[in-house]
């Protein structure tokens, strides 16, 4: 039987909804029936403490959060967000914040909770808080009452998570955060300098929570509440667990090698998955007919997708082992590209990997959350301040955004230094207009000191508000890393014209004397809408524009996922030209990474060239850390290129490793500064470039050198140099 094919046009697309809609349909997470205790209402804030527990009439905590981070009741602050998030849901929510971990004492404030312990370490990786690129302890933590340091552990989410076992055996824990979600399978820890296992071995944990984790927790929440034991909740996004080698949820299931999703050679083309295809179905008596005889059912393109999708939702992809991949290179970037290749809602697979005799089973990542749910979750009553507790102490990050408003979520630049991409996906989760212009007027109307400047509106990046891919179909069949690499894709909805009502909307509100965009500006998208850059310039910048080349050089460029440095050169022409029309001095502010995988010494010498070509001396410069599950990592570590496919033979990308090297790339960015001269002399030198030391305004560097810095004092104090002028020729003239 031929069923008739579906017309091209809205049909097509009607038909690619309805099978995007299948596969990654999910309960609205406002749509449960609300746990018996919602009848205490809502609390001003979260409890911390025992008498706060007793001022709400509570006997006990159904949840405990344990964060890193002060308490901040602010939709920007995770513990803040899933804790109203779960009290809307009519669960009691305790805070444990920033416990002293030395004793399991602070990790019994709040007693036993009912279902389970969160454990997070906060807005940022602990290790990343903690320690700069060098390796070195930060004297402050932006995260803490007036910036103090050491108020967390290394690695939080393992502490936090054994403090509380040990506080409560039989309790159960769920760890969570941006900490853990980069740390769910085997990684290399830049701080130790080696492959460490899942975090879910070491912390003990019952299940692990990664991406954006509403769904995934309101869901535990409320199957705990029905008595369901922890492990068996097997079933849920988002979510990543420890099973015997081998196990699976059903016999249906089977288990596919990642060797079959990414192996070395051409690239293979995947069948259009809505092309009909002859299926032959030949019965016994049949068999020894002509072949004109034999009767041909043509399987349908619902049968056929109905099929793959079945086969999608069953099939489990093994990564190389940890034991493998902690001593194989190789192996640990193709265990990359693979990971990284099923991160996709629409189409990702789930994942295991052997941990010794057990496995860390990954499953799909959460669907993302509509506009009405982002709306929800951004709703919620928040205190918008800083739990009483902490007095008149100033906390850094909590002064950062008191007066910014998120909007959307999720970046699809692909950006490989990035972590952004790990943890909230590649799919654009926007709030509504409406939702956006109620929390301006909640800052306008109950945050204290509010002068009439709302500083951000924005997120992961400042001008993604509502960008998607034109075709449903294809957003969930699409396995690209990036949106806009190595070019925008032509699928790509460009159309800022939903970002620029909402800033007229916004800086038409009464009280409101000026909305500023913060967040990071992609503006090889930018160009895409002039009408977007005349907006942003004329109405949304305070003198200075901060964007992100990263760098010029194609080298660091290709291993970054970056655009070239012409769409920076036709952002800044169309910048400067309605700054003029503006009648306004404005400047663009660039920032640069230094030392990234894939860049030479040749490469930071062009752009130190092209910095003073352009007239920029730069205050502070980023020297590439190596976070966990990164791509540029990867690189980092194993020296291989996962953006392609991974042999021995494969890319080899050069890596920047000695504190030397590291420095002499960062010394490049800041090549203005005195005490840089000797070291980038010594390098100049060495690359036989003495022709860019002098005096001269060709020159990269004078010949001369100042006798009070840094680098002439210790090498003094060493004998190894004779004091020199303290005035540059043409001064002493």
């Amino acid at each position: 039987m031929l069923e008739k094919p579906m017309e091209s046009g809205v049909g097509r697309i009607y038909l690619a909804a309805m099978i995007t809609a299948k596969q990654n349909s999910a309960k609205p997470i406002d749509s449960y029936r609300p746990y018996w205790a919602k009848r205490y209402g809502v609390a001003p804030f979260l409890p911390t403490t025992r008498v706060e527990m007793e001022q709400l009439g509570w006997d006990s905590c159904d949840v405990i959060i344990v964060t890193g981070d002060a308490y901040i009741d602010h939709p920007s602050f995770g513990m803040a967000l899933i804790g109203r998030l779960l009290e809307a849901q009519g669960f009691r929510v305790g805070i444990i914040s920033q416990p002293d971990w030395h004793s399991a004492s602070d990790f019994r404030e709040l007693g036993k909770p009912n279902l389970f312990f969160g454990i997070t370490a906060g807005n940022m990786d602990s290790m990343v808080n903690r320690y700069t690129s060098d390796k070195k302890p930060r004297s402050d933590d932006a995260y803490t009452p007036d910036g103090a340091a050491d108020r967390r552990p290394d690695r939080a989410v393992v502490v936090y998570a054994q403090r509380a076992r040990e506080a409560y055996p039989d309790a159960n824990i769920v760890v969570g955060s941006i900490e853990a979600s980069l740390r769910r399978i085997a990684h290399y820890d830049y701080w130790s300098d080696k492959v460490r296992r899942s975090v879910l071995p070491d912390s003990k944990a019952d299940l692990l929570v990664f991406g954006n984790a509403e769904r995934a927790i309101i869901e535990i929440a409320h199957r705990l509440a029905k008595d369901n034991r922890i492990d068996a909740i097997r079933d849920l996004r988002g979510t990543a667990f420890m099973v015997p080698h081998g196990w699976k949820p059903s016999a249906d299931w089977v288990e596919a090698s990642s060797t079959t999703v990414d192996t070395p050679g051409a690239p293979v083309m995947h069948a259009d998955p809505y092309a009909m295809e002859e299926k032959q179905s030949i019965p016994a008596a049949a068999a020894n007919k002509p072949a004109a005889a034999v009767p041909v059912r043509l399987v349908t393109r619902q049968e056929r997708l109905d099929a793959r999708l079945d086969a999608r939702a069953h099939t489990v992809v093994r990564l190389p082992a940890y034991d493998v991949v902690k001593s194989d290179n190789i192996l640990y970037a193709h265990a990359s590209r693979t990971f990284h290749l099923e991160s996709n809602p629409g189409n990702a697979r789930a994942l295991v990997q052997a941990h010794g005799e057990r496995d860390v089973w990954l499953n799909p990542p959460p669907i993302p959350l509509s506009t009405a749910e982002m709306d929800h979750v951004y709703g919620l009553p928040y205190a918008r301040r800083p739990h009483p507790r902490y007095g008149d102490a100033k906390i850094p990050a909590w002064e950062m955004i008191r007066f910014s408003v998120n909007i959307m979520r999720g970046c699809f630049g692909g950006c490989t230094f990035c972590s952004i991409t790990e943890h909230e996906g590649r799919i654009i989760q926007s709030r509504s207009e409406e939702s956006i212009i109620h929390e301006i007027e909640e800052i306008r109307d109950k945050t204290p000191g509010f002068t009439g400047v709302i500083s951000d509106l924005g997120g992961p990046t400042a001008n993604m508000y509502r960008l998607a891919c034109k075709d449903p179909k294809i957003e969930s069949s699409c396995r690209r890393l990036s949106c806009v690499y190595p070019g925008v894709c032509e699928n790509l909805n460009t159309d800022h014209a939903p970002l620029i009502n909402v800033y007229r909307k916004a800086r038409a509100l009464p009280g409101i004397k000026k909305i500023l965009i913060s967040s990071g500006l992609r503006y090889d998208l930018a160009v895409k809408s002039p009408e977007y850059v005349k907006e942003l310039v004329t109405h949304h910048v305070g003198g200075y524009l901060k964007i992100a080349p990263e760098h010029i050089e194609e080298g660091p460029l290709s291993k970054m996922m970056k655009p070239g440095i012409g769409n920076y050169d036709r952002f800044k022409q169309l910048f400067d030209k309605y700054s003029k029309e503006a009648g306004k001095e404005q400047y663009l502010i660039p920032y640069f990474i230094a030392a990234h995988p894939g860049t030479t010494n040749e490469d930071m010498l062009n752009l130190a060239l092209w910095l003073k070509r352009n007239g920029f001396r730069l205050d502070q410069v980023q020297t590439f850390l190596p976070t966990p599950l990164a791509i540029a990592t990867a690189m980092w570590h194993t020296e291989k290129n996962p953006l392609r496919k991974v042999s021995e033979t494969s890319e080899k990308v050069s890596i920047v490793r000695g504190g030397r090297q590291r420095r002499l790339h960062k010394a490049f960015l800041r090549y203005h500064d005195a005490s840089n001269w000797p070291m980038l002399r010594d390098a100049l030198k060495e690359m036989g470039r003495t022709d860019l030391i002098g005096n001269g305004k060709k020159h990269l560097i004078p010949a001369w050198q100042p006798a009070d810095t840094p680098a002439t004092r210790l090498a003094r104090s060493t004998g190894k140099t004779r004091p020199r002028p303290t005035k540059s020729p043409r001064a002493a003239r």
